[in-house]
C-alpha cells in the first residue's frame, strides 16, 4: 500500500467534522511509526516522517480533491464526502480546549426559547491554552514527541474562529476555566447548568440581558437549585454569591443554608450591581447591598 492512500483511509477513520494541520501530522506520523496500515505494509522510502514529507502528502491529497481548506479557517480541512456539520462541533474539534457557553449554554440546556444570532464558545487564556497544548502533545505523542517537535512538524496551534461557515462566533478567553460537560456521540462540549446560570451572572450581555436571566431564575431556579448553588459555592466571586442570593432569596423567596450564607459577603459599594454590563442605579436591596439596576429596556 502506498503512503498517500494508507495517510487517506487512516484520516476517513477519524470520527469529526474537520481535521486540522496538526492532527494531519499525527496521523501520517503514525503511519511512519507502524510501517503498517490494516495489517498491509506500507511502501515507506526513509524512516522517519519530515517536514516536507507532511507538506508532499498534504498538497498531494488537496491536488487529488480528498481534501478542501476550509473556507473560513486557516489550517482546517474538510475531508471528500464528509458534511460540513455544525458550526459548535466543528469550534469544539478546531479547539479542543473550548466549549460552548453563554447564551448558546442556555439554548442547548433548553433555558432559553432565543435564538442566539452568534455562537458562544469560551476557551483558556493564550498562556493556559499553549500548556494545554504542550500536554495534549505529549499525550497524543507518547515516546515521539521529542522527536516530532524537533523535526518541526504541525504543532497544535490555537486557531482564530470569526465564523465558521454561515455562523458569526463570539470568543471569550478566560483565566477562569469553565466546567462543562461532554456530549455521547459528538465533539461537542457545553457548559454544565450550573456554570450556565453562574455566566448568567457574570455576562448577563452575553446571556439575553438582566431581565431575560431573571426571567430564567423564575422558570428554572427551583428545578436546578442545587446545580446552581453548588456551582456558585465553589466557583463563583463574592459579588456572584450576593447577586444569586438576591434573586434567589429575595425574588423566587428560597432560603437554604448555602444561600443564607451568601448574605455575610453584602457589603456597600458603587460596583455592588446586580446588572454587571449596566450602569449603577440608586436602589438597594437593604439585605443584599446591591444596586437593583434593573431596566426593561434592556431585556
Amino acid at each position: 500500500m502506498n503512503a498517500v492512500k494508507a495517510i487517506t483511509l487512516s484520516l476517513g477513520n477519524l470520527d469529526q467534522p474537520v481535521i486540522s494541520k496538526y492532527q494531519f501530522g499525527l496521523t501520517v506520523n503514525k503511519i511512519y511509526g507502524a510501517k503498517v496500515y490494516s495489517g498491509e505494509p506500507v511502501n515507506l522510502h526513509k524512516e522517519f516522517v519530515e517536514k516536507a514529507d507532511i507538506a508532499k502528502y498534504l498538497n498531494s491529497l488537496l491536488g487529488e480533491g480528498v481534501l478542501f481548506p476550509h473556507k473560513n479557517l486557516s489550517n482546517i480541512f474538510t475531508l471528500l464526502g464528509r458534511s460540513d456539520g455544525d458550526p459548535e462541533d466543528i469550534a469544539c474539534t478546531v479547539d479542543p480546549f473550548c466549549y460552548i457557553s453563554h447564551l448558546s449554554a442556555m439554548s442547548y440546556h433548553g433555558l432559553t426559547d432565543r435564538i442566539p444570532e452568534k455562537l458562544f464558545i469560551s476557551s483558556p487564556s493564550v498562556n493556559t491554552w499553549s500548556s494545554f497544548a504542550k500536554e495534549k502533545m505529549q499525550k497524543d505523542l507518547g515516546n515521539d514527541f521529542e522527536s516530532y517537535y524537533e523535526h518541526g512538524l504541525p504543532r497544535l496551534v490555537r486557531t482564530n474562529m470569526n465564523k465558521i461557515n454561515k455562523t458569526d462566533l463570539h470568543c471569550l478567553s478566560s483565566n477562569h476555566l469553565g466546567a462543562y460537560k461532554n456530549v455521547r456521540g459528538r465533539p461537542l462540549r457545553v457548559s454544565t447548568i450550573g456554570r450556565t446560570f453562574l455566566d448568567m451572572l457574570k455576562n448577563p450581555e452575553l446571556c439575553g440581558g438582566i431581565n431575560h436571566i431573571l426571567d430564567v431564575f423564575h422558570q428554572y431556579g427551583e428545578k436546578y437549585l442545587r446545580l446552581i448553588t453548588d456551582d456558585i459555592d465553589k466557583n463563583g466571586e463574592p459579588i456572584d454569591k450576593v447577586r444569586a442570593g438576591y434573586i434567589l432569596n429575595e425574588r423566587l423567596g428560597i432560603n437554604n443554608e448555602v444561600i443564607n450564607g451568601w448574605s455575610s459577603l453584602a457589603q456597600r459599594g458603587g460596583s455592588r450591581k446586580l446588572d454587571s454590563s449596566s450602569e449603577y442605579f440608586p436602589e438597594w436591596s437593604d439585605k443584599w447591598k446591591i444596586s437593583l439596576n434593573i431596566f426593561r429596556n434592556s431585556a
